[in-house]
């Protein structure tokens, strides 16, 4: 009998869907909550419908959810009005399956659930990715048991719910938790200089424009050691491969890196966009990292991200707008030429990074679900 049919164990409800810095911590919890014999199942919305691993492997229910921030007026309505038959979809679910707990991972596409299960007997337990918290979580915080943080300094909550945090880290991929007593490569001597150049899950432009142009500016003796792979746009990618080219710079180039684990433990540095997931993961291995918010993110919480690991001593942040091939050739020698601060650097990321974070918040849902009435509390 498979672990989702076991009646004998409580059933957890995930609710996610939308992007991979939602989607990839609850598949991440998933796992660990199935090795550990719980029932689950998923609420998700039409962006959820693809999930694949461990999330398309459970009992999946689609309701609708619409995020309403930066809407016109017509489509602000449209998705209050969304947003409530969402809830009661949600609120009809959860009277049906009684769930012992419900588990939300931020963004709209949790939201009516989370507000469902709020107004229900159940236990409620949300995680956030960033280190502020994202509007969605903020709204439901006072009303949660437990508020699950990927940082220990977490801006944005709402008064009376400091008491309800728990920091159990972002959970991340195996195969990169499996990178994580790998050690940092030797920067020292003449052997290779490897660069990660990672922008989100499609790319970045704004990388593709920089990071040649600044390393062809930097130091010869050190660009001649430089390995970079990158991760392109489509469209970027001829012009960024004939730059390297012409400069005579080592380049692997791809619209998507398949071997991400194995890249970013060989990496001396890491040159990225801020989200939750890449963060989480250039943490978990522990590698020094040059951090680029994205300024049009929700909130700007990816400059939150980048300060709290800047704020560490793991890396450094640089705003898009000081974002030059100057200014990072300049960054790039002065590091790349004191290898032992990359060192220091990549240990404070270590320290910084989490592998267990799938266990701690596996925890976290196993004490919720111990104090609940046998998660046949839903009225």
């Amino acid at each position: 009998m498979s672990y989702n049919q076991s009646k004998q164990m409580p059933l957890v409800i995930l609710a996610a869907g939308g992007t991979g810095g939602h989607i990839f911590p609850a598949e991440a919890l998933a796992g660990e909550l199935k090795n550990r014999g719980f029932r689950l199942g998923l609420i998700t919305d039409r962006r959820g419908s693809a999930f694949r691993g461990t999330l398309g492997e459970i009992e999946n229910h689609r309701i609708l959810a619409g995020g309403i921030a930066g809407k016109s007026i017509i489509k602000k309505i449209i998705s209050v009005g969304e947003l409530a038959i969402g809830t009661l979809q949600a609120y009809l679910l959860l009277r049906r399956l009684k769930p012992a707990c419900v588990i939300g991972f931020g963004g709209y596409a949790s939201l009516p659930t989370m507000m469902a299960a709020a107004m229900s007997s159940i236990g409620c337990v949300i995680h956030e990715q960033n280190a502020l918290l994202g509007r969605a979580n903020r709204l439901l915080a006072p009303r949660m048991a437990k508020i699950a943080t990927s940082f220990s300094e977490m801006r944005g909550l709402p008064e009376g719910t400091a008491d309800k945090v728990v920091v159990t880290g972002m959970p991340v991929r195996s195969q990169i938790a499996e990178k994580r007593e790998h050690p940092y490569p030797d920067a020292e001597g003449d052997g290779a200089v490897n660069i990660l150049v990672i922008g989100g899950s499609q790319g970045a432009t704004v990388l593709s424009e920089v990071v040649p142009s600044a390393l062809d500016r930097m130091d010869k003796k050190i660009r001649d050691r430089i390995h970079v792979t990158q991760q392109c746009r489509e469209e970027d990618l001829a012009a960024v491969g004939r730059t390297y080219q012409a400069n005579n710079i080592k380049a692997d180039l791809a619209t998507f890196i398949s071997d991400v684990p194995e890249r970013l433990a060989n990496a001396h540095l890491v040159i990225a966009r801020s989200g939750a997931s890449t963060v989480a993961e250039i943490l978990a291995v522990g590698r020094p990292s040059i951090l680029i918010p994205y300024p049009f993110a929700a909130d700007d919480h990816q400059t939150f991200n980048a300060r709290a690991v800047d704020g560490a001593g793991a890396g450094w942040i640089m705003p898009q707008n000081s974002f030059t091939a100057e200014n990072l050739a300049a960054r790039l020698d002065s590091l790349f030429g004191l290898p032992a601060v990359l060192k220091k650097t990549a240990l404070s990321a270590h320290q910084l990074g989490r592998s267990d974070a799938a266990q701690r918040l596996a925890d976290v849902v196993s004490l919720v679900v111990a104090t609940t009435d046998n998660g046949s509390t839903v009225k």
